[in-house]
């Protein structure tokens, strides 16, 4: 089966790794056709194990070859196409549009943190199957009430996110192994 692991925090605050040794750590860890897509921690790959396990033995992996606390989240290749295809907003130049993906439930945590927020005009958030989608203005994500929540110590270990064309790469990519 095909998967994409989603890395929380790679190239941002200090945790910096190249691709090219991600990739090895995962091959290493008895993944296939490993690959990845842009420098944000989107790692590709093949394998027979269910998602649970996969996720064990590749956080250990990682964790132990950069020597940090290393948090991933699986998506199998259904899962991903599910995120592009049940996204709830168009395309707008001046907006971004961000999925998330994270622990059971999260959808509904974040949910709770965005009602409580204050919001940009045109910022928005729905919850679509399991899927947390959020559309801010551009220039806007890191300056909104809800973008300052997404860094919180709590949430660290629990999502992450990627925008709309970071998914679509993925969903190209992974249709290309």
């Amino acid at each position: 089966m095909k998967y994409c692991a989603f890395l929380r925090g790679v190239n941002v605050k200090g945790t910096n790794m190249k691709m090219v040794d991600v990739c090895k750590v995962f091959s290493e860890a008895g993944m296939q056709n490993v690959t990845s897509v842009l420098a944000s921690g989107n790692i590709l790959f093949s394998s027979d194990k269910n998602s649970l396990e996969l996720k064990e033995t590749l956080e250990k992996a990682m964790s132990n070859f950069f020597n940090y606390d290393c948090n991933l989240f699986l998506k199998n290749e259904q899962e991903v196409l599910e995120i592009i295809n049940q996204n709830p907003f168009e395309k707008a130049d001046h907006l971004h549009i961000y999925s998330f993906v994270g622990i059971e439930g999260i959808e509904n945590i974040l949910m709770q943190y965005f009602e409580k927020a204050d919001k940009f005009e045109n910022e928005m958030a729905k919850i679509v199957g399991e899927n947390f989608y959020w559309q801010v203005p551009k220039n806007c994500t890191l300056e909104s009430s809800f973008g300052k929540i997404l860094g919180k110590k709590e949430l660290k270990d629990k999502m992450t996110s990627r925008n709309s064309n970071t998914i679509e790469k993925i969903v190209h990519k992974l249709n290309s192994i």
